[in-house]
């Protein structure tokens, strides 16, 4: 799965805008909507900020790397 998939699938998990998540994470609305519609390649500063904020850290590891660790409280958004 995609990055631009996986953003898109937490911020609804998490029943987020687009403008909503961007204002939570600090990304600029334009550049997200490019990421999640897969035109650019979020950066690493991009992808920290929403791997290190409080509400998303628990989709790090399915993020990274598409595996999930329930026990460890690392969870899916699909």
């Amino acid at each position: 799965m995609d990055l631009s998939v996986k953003l898109k699938a937490i911020r609804r998990r998490e029943g987020l805008t687009q403008l909503e998540f961007c204002a939570l994470v600090d990304i600029s609305i334009s550049s997200y909507k490019k990421y999640e519609t897969d035109l650019f390649e979020m950066g690493y500063a991009g992808l920290c900020k929403v791997l290190t904020h409080p509400t998303f850290t628990k989709y790090t590891l399915w993020l990274m790397t598409g595996h999930t660790a329930p026990e460890c409280g690392q969870v899916s958004a699909v």
